[in-house]
């Protein structure tokens, strides 16, 4: 055989053949590719004086370990695993050498082969049948070709061993914990970071299907049964919460993927947001005052006057307009004083006649009046050592505020229908939307009971002086909104928020607790929508309608102050109570001559 048929067989084969002359000495039988020349010659070598082991670490090691087949003088083989050089990494090659000891001599074979070797057989149900296949062979083929279908199976198996421990230490590398789980559910991997999260070893969960394994909620969990049979892009991030065994809480952001292999298989990853958790919960602390929302100065105000006056026990007047949550200011000085393990007895004066409203408050005799069939305590009673909250006190009639006073000035009360006065120890918590100075000064409030309930103030903002906390009110009501209703409506879009910053809110945070219940209602999807707000918000009326209907007409200015007072000095936020754009309003404040500080 010429010598250029044996380079042509070679090449078609995409291996050299190396004959060895000495421990590390090799001679190519015919011209070597130039794959070969690239990875494994040294630039100084002639072709007839290899020497492998000064290029290839690999190689090194191998022929160390024919070393003994080569010195043995009996025929044999020994087959390498398949592996890479790092200057053919990029390129996707991989190669393998055979040591072959014969009568003719010592020979070395190596063949390049592609990346495919690393995924022909990507079940190892495959590898079994592949190594069925290779015992057939050697029950019905030569010795030759069973010997290089074995050697071709050993080298497959080294290398998805090889390929299943990178992708094993690279997985366990990351911060990121990983479930993986078959198509029963049943788990076949959890990396050590989901281990150490766990406070478990792989080897006693490996085979428990995933429910019994991962500790969240069953909520949590049936969410997630449910996005097994989505398309992988509808899934949706879920976050569950999860305590260690070292009792640490964890926040955790799960992700749903089919395994590429088998869409039935699920591989679960597992991201770490404690910390992201935490912040948002710090952050939310500071807007979070018992039952109140917001985070705005005029609020975080509010705070602050709650906890100077729940520490000193005197009467409290809180004024504000419909809606603004003044019973919830008196349940937070009530919650933060010394009498909060005591009642919080709250009563509308507006809803109650003279006579029905004097014996709520004082009680009453039996036979006081007809119906009184039995002796009934009142109010003030009622809430001993406690809180009596007065909702409304602007509304109640001249003989009530003076048996008022009384109670103000004595601390005793009497019950109608009799004559003994009883001791009582309240505190007192009023709160109105009048002006009580004006009911003074029309003679429909006593003016001595004025000052006695109006001892300390809390004045509180309506919603459109404090509109950066209108998306934190909005979100608090969808938070409850949800859970009260089940549906899963889990935000708002920024058309819809959008109008909701807009909208003048003439009944305040109540009008938009029940704006946002509503959309929840009538919402058909996960996302609120602006055709899912009520009907007078959807059609985006002006803050500046409800603005201006109150200022002088014809008095520009006036109207531009007033609308700065209402926003606190926010230029933006007076510009679209006016219905300006920034440039506008920004021209007009030139123009009048208004000068900010």
């Amino acid at each position: 055989m010429s010598e250029a048929l044996v380079a042509e067989l070679f090449a078609a084969l995409d291996c050299v053949v190396l004959r060895r002359r000495d421990d590390r000495t090799f001679a190519a039988v015919g011209s070597p590719p130039t794959w070969f020349n690239h990875h494994f010659l040294t630039g100084d070598d002639p072709a007839n004086a290899i020497r492998l082991a000064e290029k290839s670490a690999f190689l090194t090691q191998f022929i160390d370990e024919a070393a003994q087949l080569w010195g043995g003088g009996k025929p044999g083989r020994l087959v390498s695993a398949a592996w890479s050089e790092p200057a053919a990494v990029s390129s996707g090659y991989y190669f393998q050498a055979e040591a072959l000891s014969l009568p003719a001599g010592a020979f070395l074979v190596i063949s390049r082969c592609g990346a495919d070797i690393a995924c022909a057989m990507p079940q190892w149900s495959d590898l079994a049948n592949l190594r069925a296949d290779c015992d057939i062979a050697e029950l019905s083929c030569s010795e030759n070709a069973s010997q290089v279908l074995a050697a071709r199976l050993e080298a497959a198996l080294a290398l998805v061993a090889h390929g299943r421990e990178d992708m094993i230490a690279i997985l366990n590398q990351l911060r990121i914990a990983i479930v993986m789980t078959d198509h029963d559910g049943r788990l076949t991997f959890l990396s050590e970071t989901c281990q150490g999260v766990l406070g478990t070893c792989e080897r006693d969960v490996l085979g428990r299907h995933w429910r019994e394994v991962c500790p969240w909620g069953e909520d949590v969990k049936s969410r997630l049964a449910e996005s097994f049979v989505l398309p992988p892009d509808q899934r949706e991030k879920l976050v569950g919460s999860l305590v260690a065994p070292s009792g640490r809480q964890y926040w955790m952001e799960i992700e749903v993927r089919d395994d590429p292999r088998d869409p039935r298989r699920k591989i679960f990853f597992l991201y770490d947001v404690t910390e992201v958790h935490d912040l948002r919960r710090m952050l939310e602390g500071q807007a979070h005052f018992h039952d109140l929302v917001g985070k705005s100065k005029s609020m975080r105000a509010v705070y602050q006057q709650i906890q100077d006056l729940a520490r000193v026990d005197t009467i409290v007047l809180i004024e504000g307009a419909t809606g603004t949550g003044k019973e919830l200011v008196a349940h937070a000085i009530h919650s933060c004083s010394q009498r909060k393990d005591k009642p919080f007895v709250a009563v509308n004066c507006a809803g109650l006649t003279d006579s029905l409203l004097g014996s709520h408050l004082f009680g009453h005799k039996r036979g006081a009046f007809t119906g009184a069939i039995e002796d009934q305590k009142g109010v003030f009673e009622e809430a001993a050592g406690g809180t009596v909250f007065l909702d409304e006190i602007g509304d109640i009639s001249n003989a009530v505020q003076t048996s008022m006073l009384r109670v103000l000035q004595e601390r005793e009360i009497t019950r109608l229908g009799e004559a003994r006065p009883r001791k009582v120890d309240v505190r007192i918590i009023a709160a109105t939307h009048r002006d009580l100075h004006t009911e003074v000064e029309a003679g429909r409030f006593r003016m001595d009971l004025l000052y006695r309930i109006r001892v300390a103030r809390i004045a509180l903002p309506a919603l459109c002086e404090r509109r950066e906390d209108i998306a934190l009110l909005a979100s608090e009501f969808l938070n409850r909104s949800r859970a009260a209703t089940g549906k899963r409506v889990e935000g708002i879009s920024e058309p819809a928020m959008g109008l909701l910053l807009d909208y003048a809110w003439p009944g305040n945070v109540r009008e938009l607790q029940s704006a946002v219940e509503f959309a929840v209602i009538r919402s058909g999807g996960p996302v609120i929508q602006p055709e899912d707000l009520p009907p007078e918000i959807a059609r985006g009326t002006p803050v500046a309608d409800v603005s201006r209907a109150n200022e002088p007409e014809g008095d520009e200015r006036a109207r531009i102050l007033s609308a700065l007072k209402s926003a606190r000095g926010n230029r933006s936020v007076a510009a679209r109570m006016l219905g300006f754009s920034r440039s506008t309003f920004y021209r007009r404040l030139t123009e009048l001559g208004i000068e900010l500080e």
